[in-house]
């Protein structure tokens, strides 16, 4: 178990932040799309009320999130176990139980929780309409709601790329953005 006071000198790490950053962005990027398609989805192929399309998102969630801290601790877990044989062979000692070990170790955990959490955002803040569907919204107005939510967050991940990396964000939000416009779009005109 990682104690609170590793876990907190990792996220003080730039190397380990900037790969749990791409592993949040990313999956919460599938994450918001998959939300938006499957309200779209949902609401156009005659769903009876917002708490099944939950339940169908919810299902989704599990899935991604799931997927994304199982592959990235799998993924993690090749790529230090490779790195530690390199630095082995380089320093010609063994690195069991060290504290370069336990690093890895660590880092791989906080990568794979921003890898299942991104996700679990990005598919489960688009549904909190729905919650409210039948007491205040209408089914179309909770996806409608569902949908500026979802292209909302994908905005927000892009403005924070682009304004960590020095390009003009709200170039980088436009663009984000515009992916969930897309797909929403694409379920809208879907043959059936």
């Amino acid at each position: 178990m990682i104690s609170l006071r590793r876990l907190l000198g990792l996220l003080g790490d730039e190397e380990v932040q900037s790969i749990s950053r791409r592993y949040f962005i990313s999956n919460g990027f599938d994450g918001t799309l998959t939300s938006i398609g499957v309200v779209v989805g949902a609401v156009l192929s005659g769903v009876p009320d917002g708490i099944t399309v939950v339940k169908i998102g919810v299902g989704a969630a599990v899935g991604l999130g799931t997927s994304g801290v199982w592959s990235v601790w799998e993924i993690e877990r090749a790529e230090t176990k490779a790195e530690i044989r390199r630095t082995e062979r380089a320093m010609l000692t063994d690195l069991d139980d060290t504290r370069f070990e336990r690093r890895q170790q660590g880092a791989r955990t906080v990568h794979a929780i921003a890898s299942g959490t991104g996700p679990l955002i990005g598919i489960l803040l688009p549904l909190v309409p729905f919650l409210f569907e039948g007491a205040l919204l209408t089914l179309p107005q909770a996806a409608a709601i569902a949908v500026a939510l979802g292209v909302g967050l994908l905005s927000s991940f892009g403005a924070y790329m682009g304004s960590m990396s020095g390009q003009r964000w709200y170039v980088a939000a436009f663009r984000m953005g515009l992916a969930g416009v897309v797909v929403a779009l694409i379920n809208i005109f879907l043959p059936g």
